[in-house]
């Protein structure tokens, strides 16, 4: 039979009907055009649809990050007790117990025969500190401690006893690079721990006192009007405030741009990085190391900013958390979820342009004051 005669031959009446039917719903709710022009109607008609969650599938995210509901922004102003500064030792406890709360089976083993050894309980944040504490007195720094929890006391003395004898670098880079390749779990979570230890013994940029125009997390954008994820706190404060570095570090980005304004990015080691944003004036430069409490910058409105604020900034290995995270005398309930830093989703252009300053560390832009 010819093609001629193929296309002439007559409609199948219901059957062809019905799958027309099924061509035409299966474009509306499984392609991206069908779902743009549902949505569009359901605009035009006030009526809800469905179609938000296949438009996030089609674009990756991007369309239900601008839709997503957010709460209305809130402020609030911390208790004293929230932001009460943690001593070395205890923060760096609460950072071992964290990273031991999220290991099991042969992995738990070095922990529990390191509390034996000590005669000591392993139960709060406060029996880790203790136990790191005699760890330390015999092996000779915090990192060898660290490491003991995590891959054993026997482990643990003889890199630093290699180290010590070779004159070398005790730090748990120097350690690591004495052990076997199968320390790298335990080297790792002792990594963890240490960052962990850093961030929870951070101070305060300023005043305890002072109001949280915006916490972290997702929020109704101020300027820009949709939801996006906000990638640090706003600490309300009038314009001139000093801005004090949290701890101990080196000022790796002292510079401008259109959107920070006048920013501080302060690496501290161990994987903590903090930033300071909006400043009216900058009291530091790229490269010069600074101490906790020192003064850094006079707070300000600089870039994309509604008023006077200090947007304030926690990295852990380049990734930010909240840093009400690790704030208060007493430990978060649930430590162990601050093992692992939460990646962020769809941060607005602050976090965008933060995120490279933190990653990449460079020189400072041109318009740098």
């Amino acid at each position: 039979m010819s093609a001629t005669a193929t296309f002439q031959r007559p409609a199948r009446g219901l059957l062809d009907f019905l799958g027309a039917v099924l061509c035409l719903w299966a474009a509306a709710y499984h392609t991206p055009v069908g779902a743009l022009v549902r949505d569009l109607g359901a605009r035009i008609t006030s009526t809800r649809t469905t179609t938000r969650p296949l438009l996030a599938y089609y674009t990756g995210g991007v369309y239900d990050s601008h839709e997503v509901e957010t709460p209305t922004q809130t402020t609030f102003v911390p208790d004293v007790e929230v932001l009460a500064t943690v001593p070395p030792g205890r923060a760096l406890g609460r950072g071992v117990f964290a990273s031991a709360a999220s290991l099991s089976g042969d992995a738990r083993t070095p922990v529990d025969a390191l509390a034996r050894r000590y005669g000591l309980p392993f139960a709060t944040p406060d029996d880790a500190a203790l136990l790191v504490e005699r760890a330390r007195a015999d092996l000779g720094s915090a990192e060898a401690a660290v490491l003991a929890v995590f891959a054993g006391y026997d482990v643990a003395s003889y890199a630093a006893h290699r180290a010590s004898a070779e004159g070398r670098d005790t730090s748990l880079e120097g350690l690591a690079a004495r052990l076997p390749p199968s320390s790298a779990k335990a080297v790792t979570s002792a990594s963890t721990a240490l960052m962990l230890g850093a961030a929870y013994g951070l101070s305060w940029p300023v005043a305890p006192g002072t109001r949280v125009s915006s916490p972290f997390g997702w929020r109704n954008h101020p300027t820009l009007g949709y939801g996006k994820f906000h990638t640090g706190v706003d600490l309300a404060v009038p314009e001139g405030t000093q801005v004090m570095v949290v701890a101990d570090g080196i000022v790796r980005r002292a510079s401008e741009d259109d959107v920070n304004g006048k920013v501080v990015i302060v690496e501290h080691g161990r994987g903590v990085s903090t930033a300071y944003c909006h400043n009216s004036r900058l009291r530091v430069v790229t490269g010069q190391r600074v101490s906790a409490g020192e003064v850094i910058a006079d707070s300000g409105t600089t870039g994309r900013s509604t008023g006077p604020h200090v947007h304030y900034q926690l990295e852990l290995g380049h990734k930010p958390m909240d840093p009400f995270a690790f704030r208060g005398s007493k430990p978060p309930v649930i430590l162990e979820a601050a093992v692992t830093p939460a990646t962020s989703p769809k941060p607005d252009d602050r976090g965008k342009q933060l995120k490279k300053a933190f990653e990449l560390f460079g020189p400072p832009p041109a318009s740098e004051e």
